[in-house]
């Protein structure tokens, strides 16, 4: 049934599949101002779930957060385009911190929407220049090392882990690093954040190298030349190429080097909840907690999974907006990772054959990071008992249930409604209704189960 028996299965995600796509339409939603608008319009071409989280921030920092994110995906695409000349590329690299200033910087590189966003690159600096000279000396800072660091692995292979945690550094750390110094620098958060470098940049890095895991069909397809930054030193103990892994007959070779690559970038976790732990604004919270609990969902997905090697295995639509609902505190972020390393925990236990190499390990981090996280959510709950406990939520789910019901059956009077209670374009058809009364009645019965069920599985949750 694909994606309607992916809904059907999990009832406790159709609201939520509902109001994310509320949420995603308000996205679209653009400022009058034509050069703002440019750059939201921008954001919800190259990332909309980004576009939602970001546009729930309070401004001043939500401008300056959607112009660090262009500014670098910019910085992004001269690297990736492998059609460029690579002299000029790390020229550009180098320099890409100081066309920020230039309203007259356009580049033709890129692909699709990155093509436009480079085309049209002078629109993002008009807004970048109009932000708080802080916000403004925090995203060249990090534009400037971030583009001196990609430009010193255009000539660098990935070899040791060390190479493979630096790069990640320079492409995500990074952008945690000067994300934290926007959230100080806007009041937002307490100045010390600023400070938080090193657990700054193992929340890029859980998110870097979940990517690289998750993309690498697509990253070894790439033309015209792959570029791919699994450590020779991880993958050179399960095959002589990496291009190797994607031939069937090396499956079980292939899932081994996913695994160890997972395993490595588990160790990212514990540092990952001291920095949430810290962060104090609601919305500055989710902003940063959302993108890591996907991260966790997608490395339980990738786990032993040889469909990594086949396409991009992602974590189902109605799962995602059940994470950008329920993701509101600590508690929340505690249980969604315990939940995942509960799916971890079942595949190390019953599904990883005993000679896989680092299952050991894997098995210990699992454990550990459990514990951590369910006497974490203990400590947590005693002083914030959870929202969805509240006579507040429970009466609006009542309410919900109850106005459904009042609609369904003050539509269809089970089987007595006329065509005016149709939509304008379906009124030609009411004589179907009006001589189908069973069916009518069918169909009001299913749509207020259909809202039942949903009501007592987000009870359930």
């Amino acid at each position: 049934m694909g994606k309607l028996g992916d809904i059907l299965s999990h009832p406790n995600e159709i609201l939520p599949l509902l109001r994310m796509y509320q949420a995603a339409k308000r996205a679209t939603k653009l400022p009058k101002e034509p050069d703002l608008a440019f750059c939201y319009g921008m954001l919800n071409d190259v990332s909309r779930s980004f576009a939602i989280v970001i546009q729930q921030l309070p401004n001043p920092l939500r401008d300056a957060i959607c112009v660090f994110y262009l500014v670098l995906r910019g910085l992004d695409t001269v690297e990736d385009d492998m059609a460029l000349d690579v002299a000029f590329k790390l020229d550009e690299l180098k320099r890409f911190h100081e066309r920020i200033y230039d309203k007259g910087f356009t580049m033709d590189c890129g692909y699709n929407h990155y093509k436009r966003l480079m085309a049209q690159f002078g629109t993002v600096v008009n807004v970048f220049l109009g932000l708080d000279p802080q916000h403004q000396q925090v995203i060249a800072d990090i534009t400037r090392r971030m583009g001196y660091g990609m430009a010193e692995f255009i000539e660098k292979d990935v070899i040791s882990v060390a190479d493979y945690d630096q790069y990640c550094h320079y492409v995500a750390g990074l952008v945690g690093i000067g994300l934290s110094q926007l959230f100080a620098t806007s009041g937002l958060e307490s100045p010390a954040m600023a400070a938080q470098e090193g657990l700054a940049n193992h929340m890029g890095l859980f998110l870097q190298k979940t990517n690289i895991i998750r993309d690498y069909l697509e990253d070894i397809m790439e033309e015209p030349a792959p570029r791919m930054f699994w450590p020779k030193d991880i993958w050179g103990r399960y095959g002589q190429k990496l291009d190797d892994f994607k031939d069937p007959a090396n499956r079980k070779q292939a899932v081994q080097c996913l695994n160890h690559m997972i395993t490595d970038a588990l160790r990212h976790v514990p540092y990952c909840m001291q920095y949430m732990e810290q962060l104090k604004h609601p919305m500055v919270f989710r902003f940063c907690a959302i993108p890591q609990i996907m991260a966790a969902g997608t490395l339980a997905l990738c786990y032993n999974n040889g469909k990594v090697f086949e396409g991009v295995v992602k974590m189902r639509r109605g799962e995602t907006a059940r994470v950008f609902e329920t993701c509101n505190d600590l508690g929340d972020v505690y249980t969604w990772f315990m939940g995942y390393l509960d799916l971890l925990r079942v595949k190390v236990t019953s599904q990883v054959a005993d000679d896989d190499p680092t299952l050991p390990l894997t098995r210990d981090e699992v454990s550990v990071y459990s514990q951590l996280c369910s006497k974490s959510l203990q400590e947590y709950r005693k002083s914030h008992p959870s929202p969805s406990d509240s006579l507040l939520v429970t009466a609006r789910d009542f309410l919900a249930l109850a106005v459904s019901g009042a609609y369904f059956y003050h539509v269809w009077e089970l089987g007595g409604s006329g065509p005016e209670a149709l939509p304008e374009p379906l009124r030609p058809y009411g004589w179907v209704l009006q001589q189908q009364q069973g069916l009518q009645r069918a169909v009001a019965a299913g749509l207020l189960l259909l809202v039942l069920l949903v009501f007592v599985a987000s009870r359930q949750r």
